[in-house]
């Protein structure tokens, strides 16, 4: 996967735009934001808990990964080329859930 088809999968969900985190393309909830393209194909993208993230590591270290920069932090790095689309999918949807309002849950239609 590349950022365009990243974004593709992300804009089918309500109130997601795309923008710009740090100087590099990143995808926001309105203002909120939900991940970006930390440097090209590897995307930074926040994750509930730090316990979350680094189950995600666990079970697909090729997948994930971590800098020391974000130890401290609940965000995981992804390996864009070994992301399938129906993972970003469902990865997506967590975080975009944690923060859409009722309106934007309710208009979503999978």
């Amino acid at each position: 996967m590349d950022f365009d088809e990243v974004f593709a999968i992300a804009s089918t969900f309500p109130g997601v735009v795309r923008s710009t985190s740090y100087g590099t393309p990143s995808i926001k909830l309105g203002t909120k934001f939900l991940l970006r393209e930390r440097e090209p194909g590897i995307l930074a993208i926040q994750r509930p808990s730090i316990d979350e993230r680094d189950m995600l590591i666990e079970a697909e270290p090729d997948l994930f990964f971590i800098t020391d920069h974000y130890r401290d932090y609940p965000y995981v790095l992804i390996r864009l080329d070994r992301l399938a689309p129906d993972h970003f999918r469902a990865l997506f949807e967590t975080i975009w859930r944690e923060k859409a309002n009722k309106s934007q849950v309710s208009a979503y239609k999978p």
